[in-house]
């Protein structure tokens, strides 16, 4: 079975990752399910700062906003989907003694985050005003 579709069932079923390899420490999966929530947490944060560009600063420009809000709204979205994907990963990985996945996924997050920060400071610093 294609290893993709192997780990997306994963996601609706997990306990199917007790059929792989051993169990590990619990101490171990505990931590990655603290990461999870902290990848949640991170996505609702970025959820929610979209929709408060969107519904608190109605003098800026509607694309200028639009596309603030949804940057942040996508980066939340993406945030939470590899939420998921990471636990799995990691979880496996445990299970079969290998070492813990490695990903770009919070160095993109992170850019896109500043991205956003620095339009956020230019938009605060010039003003910029719907007409």
């Amino acid at each position: 079975m294609n290893e993709f579709v192997r780990g997306l069932r994963l996601w609706f079923a997990p306990q199917r990752i007790r059929e792989e390899g051993e169990t590990p420490d619990y101490r171990f999966s505990l931590a990655n399910e603290r990461t999870f929530l902290a990848w949640i947490r991170t996505a609702l944060a970025l959820i929610g700062g979209g929709f408060a560009v969107d519904q608190f600063l109605p003098e800026l420009a509607w694309g200028v906003r639009a596309g603030l809000a949804l940057a942040l709204l996508a980066s939340g979205v993406l945030c939470a989907l590899r939420a998921v994907n990471h636990w799995v990963r990691c979880e496996r990985a445990m299970r079969h003694g290998e070492d813990l996945p490695v990903s770009r996924f919070p160095t993109l997050l992170g850019l896109g985050v500043a991205v956003v920060a620095v339009a956020m400071v230019v938009v605060v610093l010039f003003g910029w005003e719907g007409r």
